[in-house]
């Protein structure tokens, strides 16, 4: 079976890494996890943290079958990350870890069609490229990247678009933190319904 075939079909994925770490970020912070990280994507945040994930063809195409024998049986949670995940078919990837008897979490920006089955999904829309209708519907967290105060009432707007369920995370962005924390701390004093969301990973020095 060609290249092409393997990733129409979601038999392989170009694989940037796998690694087991703690989730450091919004609702479930402090839970760990098994991390997948998929190549490709583009969004092209300028305070991207991974940008080496951006181009697909920097990542071998790995078989899915030989990811799936990695994740430690005693992890419960998955979380499927990039890039952007949803650029590939992820239908047979999400079956396989749903017979194992994993939870699956996904963290996307929402730009892409959604395939594949999630326990969770975290929505990290972004403002110069905007998720899909369908992106909104699906979405369990939404959580926006504060660089400056702007981001604020892109966060009101972007929080209309949810349903009412959705847990509303504000998340600083990571060489910014100092300047925009007390912003984000202002803007939850005011605005309750919101939560912040700290890259609890980088502060102890997990992947």
């Amino acid at each position: 079976m060609g290249k092409t075939e393997l990733l129409e079909q979601g038999l392989a994925l170009p694989v940037m890494e796998t690694f087991v770490s703690i989730q450091g970020e919004g609702f479930h912070t402090g839970k760990p996890a098994f991390f997948m990280r998929i190549g490709g994507c583009d969004v092209g945040c300028h305070w991207c943290d991974v940008k080496e994930s951006w181009d697909p063809a920097r990542h071998p195409l790995v078989a899915v079958d030989d990811v799936l024998v990695q994740i430690p049986p005693q992890l419960e949670t998955v979380v499927i990350t990039g890039g952007e995940p949803l650029g590939y078919n992820l239908e047979y990837l999400t079956a396989r870890l749903c017979e194992a008897g994993k939870k699956i979490h996904l963290e996307t920006s929402g730009t892409e069609t959604f395939s594949g089955r999630f326990d969770w999904v975290c929505l990290s829309p972004k403002k110069f490229s905007a998720p899909l209708p369908q992106s909104y519907a699906l979405a369990d967290e939404l959580k926006i990247i504060v660089f400056d105060k702007t981001d604020f009432d892109f966060a009101r707007q972007q929080a209309r678009m949810v349903g009412p369920e959705v847990h509303l995370f504000l998340q600083p962005e990571w060489s910014r933190r100092n300047k925009v924390l007390p912003l984000i701390t202002a803007f939850l004093e005011e605005n309750p319904g919101w939560r912040l969301s700290l890259q609890t990973h980088k502060y102890i020095g997990l992947p």
